[in-house]
């Protein structure tokens, strides 16, 4: 802005005093002090405010002004509150060295000024960061990244004072400048986004995490076009794959100019995400090859030799053959959600989602350690999504006894593990799910041949019918969990395991609704136990007597002998079914 717009504004009233000849000078900030040498403070362009109180007698006037001129302040605007009058001998100091000088009345407060200089300063800036976000989108779209999204993110902070981050559906940080996010609050804002994505609320999406608050923007995938985009029917299709750019401000008020230059830089990102999304290519192809022939029932030999293939691809440098592992996902609907206008959830394409999201669990640094981003194979059969995920065989060795033990329980400690495998996603997934979807995994054992591998398929499309059979809208289960009990349940039909443990549980339940029992927990903690009456009570917190009491309440009630060893499993599997 220049400074004649300060004069042009009615509302600030100010009187000029000197320097009209220097009123077409650029104002590229504002700063207010009292110091009696502010210089350490400025960079040059401002308009300075002050309230005289570094004013004792006339002499102060001549070196204050002299400092001012010489810091390159393209103004001064002092207060009638202080002193009622400006002095003469500050408006000839102005004179002297060229500084418009400004009169503010008493009735107009510094941060009126303040707030409209601002104003139109960043107003001019996001025009002309408007126009560098342009230049930037026309070289990464004709050639190479040229930095990928650190260089725009970058510009933001340096021109606009706004700090930003790249988020993934999951709270990955994928891009930022400066200092990271905590990390806790990726994946507090990456949930608050999918959520409100899903009810399709207008972006941005504002969210408030640790007293900062965020605003959020969708960053869709610039290779889908935006005509595929409005013809999707179903936002479900790619809510879990979006990217998103977080803000550390609040837009609610900004112009329109200014969202506007975000949603430029949310697809100027987008066109790095394609390119990203392009290099795995490769190790999808190679995913879906492996898979096709183990499906098919290829000879391992012929297996064996696309796996050679694929290792150097996946692991480079890696001088011997890895072990492998293999990761189910499923991404299921209900057949429609809330706010949908499309048909029913058969029509949306689950595999798809599910090999983006499997990919993005599977490179966060937190479960497939920093280098997995080079290590995703992941294919998709139907709704299924299947990863190929290879372990390089020193790790397997280092863990265990020696090479008879490779597919024993010393490749289990160093593989994937379904219980840490959702640890970190879960609650931003959930957030995109709702209350119409879920996410379900089962994760094998590892594998060190390819006899072996169609094995560790079906081992985690098993794993993942377990963690179907589990409440919750993400779920994991792993391949130790296939040796038990938790292996058969699952396929139990429902209305036989409704009736075996409410034959069990019922008289239980509405005993201890009735009168406050707790028979229920007991029982619980009686099997946990193993039956001994000492720990049991020491655990519950009883005498030993009111144990025996509540037990007996319950063979009681039940029917059943708590020292048989039939009656015990009996009770337990309904525990369990429950």
């Amino acid at each position: 802005m220049r400074l004649r717009a300060l004069l042009e504004n009615d509302a600030l009233g100010l009187l000029l005093l000197g320097g009209e000849e220097e009123l077409d000078r650029t104002v590229r900030g504002v700063m207010t002090t009292d110091l009696r040498d502010p210089s350490r403070y400025l960079s040059g362009g401002e308009l300075v405010l002050t309230g005289l109180a570094w004013r004792r007698d006339a002499e102060d006037s001549e070196p204050f002004v002299r400092i001012l001129a010489s810091a390159g302040v393209v103004g001064l605007a002092a207060g009638e509150a202080e002193l009622g009058a400006i002095p003469s001998d500050l408006v000839e100091a102005c004179v002297r060295h060229r500084l418009p000088l400004f009169a503010v009345s008493e009735a107009v407060a510094f941060a009126t000024i303040t707030e409209y200089v601002v104003r139109q300063v960043s107003g001019e800036r996001a025009g002309d960061l408007a126009a560098v976000v342009d230049r930037h989108r026309r070289l990464m779209t004709s050639g190479p990244a040229g930095g990928g999204p650190e260089v725009v993110l970058d510009l933001l902070t340096s021109d606009l004072d706004l700090r930003a981050w790249v988020l993934s559906p999951t709270g990955r940080q994928i891009a930022g400048a400066g200092d990271p996010l905590p990390p806790a609050v990726g994946p507090v804002l990456a949930g608050e986004h999918l959520a409100a994505s899903r009810t399709g609320r207008r972006a941005p999406h504002r969210a408030s995490v640790r007293g900062t608050t965020y605003s959020l923007f969708p960053i869709r995938s610039a290779g889908r076009g935006a005509a595929a985009a409005a013809a999707s029917r179903d936002v479900r299709e790619s809510v879990l794959s979006d990217w998103l750019l977080a803000v550390e401000a609040d837009a609610g008020d900004w112009p329109a100019a200014r969202l506007d230059l975000l949603q430029g830089v949310t697809q100027l990102i987008a066109v790095e995400r394609d390119r990203r999304d392009a290099a795995r290519t490769v190790r999808r192809r190679l995913a879906q090859e492996v898979l096709e022939l183990v499906q098919t029932g290829a000879a391992p030999a012929e297996i064996a030799a696309r796996l050679r293939v694929a290792a150097p691809v996946l692991l480079p440098g890696l001088g011997s053959a890895p072990h492998w592992q293999v990761v189910v996902a499923r991404v299921d609907w209900l057949e429609a959600g809330p706010g949908v206008s499309g048909g029913p959830a058969a029509a949306i394409q689950s595999g798809p989602v599910a090999q983006t999201l499997l990919e993005e669990i599977l490179v966060d640094p937190a479960v497939a350690g920093s280098d997995s981003s080079d290590r995703i194979a992941v294919a998709h059969a139907g709704d299924e999504a299947i990863a190929l995920v290879p372990l390089p065989a020193v790790a397997v060795e280092d863990a265990g006894d020696g090479e008879e033990g490779a597919e024993g329980p010393s490749v289990s400690r160093v593989g994937l593990h379904a219980d840490v495998l959702l640890e970190a996603v879960r609650e931003p997934l959930s957030g995109g799910l709702a209350d119409d979807g879920r996410l379900t995994l089962g994760v094998s054992a590892a594998v060190h041949s390819a006899e072996g591998l169609r094995g560790a398929l079906e081992e985690a499309r098993h794993a993942r019918r377990v963690a179907a059979a589990r409440p919750g809208r993400v779920c994991a289960a792993g391949h130790h969990e296939l040796a038990s009990h938790v292996l058969l349940l699952p396929f139990v039909p429902d209305d036989v395991r409704r009736a075996f443990t409410a034959r069990l549980l019922d008289p239980l339940r509405d005993y201890d609704r009735r009168h406050r029992a707790e028979l229920i927990p007991t029982l619980e903690a009686f099997l946990d136990c193993d039956g001994s009456w000492t720990r049991c009570a020491a655990r519950l917190h009883l005498h030993v007597n009111t144990l025996r009491y509540r037990v007996g309440r319950i063979e009681q009630l039940t029917g059943r002998d708590l020292s048989r060893l039939e009656d015990k499993l009996d009770f337990f599997l309904a525990l369990r079914m429950s």
